[in-house]
């Protein structure tokens, strides 16, 4: 019997890591592939948002895991790594979606702050992905789905950090994408203004209503946008898709940060 198109974006049988999985994107990615048969690991440095994460992801019948880590600490990924693939078996998805910066002025910026924002956002993602490859291949097969940013491609003041980071992460994703194939494909999202509490906190409703009038779809994204973009990119319905970028933006060709 022909399988069903709707069949390929299940992933059932499939264990996935997610980083930042406490809130906003994160959680909405782990609810995401939990509810498409995923067991997922939720992995950020506060546990008791990781745990909330776990435990709505149970809801849909599968195995959940909340593991404490720092992204920029290496052994704390190793031991991330490893402790994934002794309780889950396995470990065949990936999402490296913590990361961030706030906007800077460029000429008050230290190469220190440079540095760290470059750590979090992209070495953090190709110090993971490389200690997840191999249980991947192990496994057969797997995805690795980075969370970048419109901002990479954007020209605008006061991003020469965040910007610069996420545009390295997505050409980083291009790059690993070819070293991991065939067994691995890696794709990234370019979101656009995401209604989180981290973009909350910067926004007025003046401000709000100059970010959607600049929007072509009329509103702000939401989580659950980008989760959507997310379990495509892992599931079977996007096995011939490999080092490309969705931009998930509302259909903005230019920035419209409101400052």
């Amino acid at each position: 019997m022909q399988q069903k198109l709707i069949d390929r974006f299940s992933l059932s049988g499939e264990v996935a890591l997610i980083t930042g999985a406490g809130r906003g994107i994160g959680r909405a990615i782990a609810l995401a592939y939990a509810e498409a048969g995923a067991d997922v690991v939720c992995a950020a440095r506060s546990p008791d948002e990781i745990e909330e994460t776990a435990r709505l992801a149970r809801e849909h019948g599968v195995r959940a895991l909340a593991l404490t880590c720092d992204v920029n600490d290496e052994a704390a990924l190793a031991r991330l790594v490893d402790t994934t693939r002794e309780a889950m078996g396995k470990l065949t998805l990936l999402v490296n979606n913590a990361g961030g910066a706030a906007p800077n002025k460029m000429l008050k910026t230290s190469a220190d702050a440079f540095d760290t924002a470059m750590h979090f956002n992209v070495t953090s993602a190709f110090r993971l992905s490389a200690l997840v490859a191999p249980h991947m291949q192990a496994a057969g097969h797997g995805a690795i789905v980075n969370i970048t940013s419109g901002a990479a491609r954007y020209a605008q003041k006061h991003f020469t950090v965040y910007g610069a980071a996420k545009a390295a992460l997505t050409q980083l994703t291009r790059l690993m994408a070819q070293d991991l194939a065939p067994l691995i494909r890696v794709n990234a999202i370019a979101p656009g203004p995401i209604a989180t509490d981290a973009l909350e906190k910067f926004l007025d409703e003046t401000a709000r209503g100059k970010m959607i009038a600049g929007t072509p779809l009329a509103r702000l994204g939401t989580v659950e946008d980008i989760a959507a973009a997310a379990l495509y990119l892992a599931s079977p319905a996007a096995s011939w898709v490999t080092g490309k970028v969705i931009e998930v933006d509302g259909g903005a060709e230019s920035s419209v940060w409101p400052f």
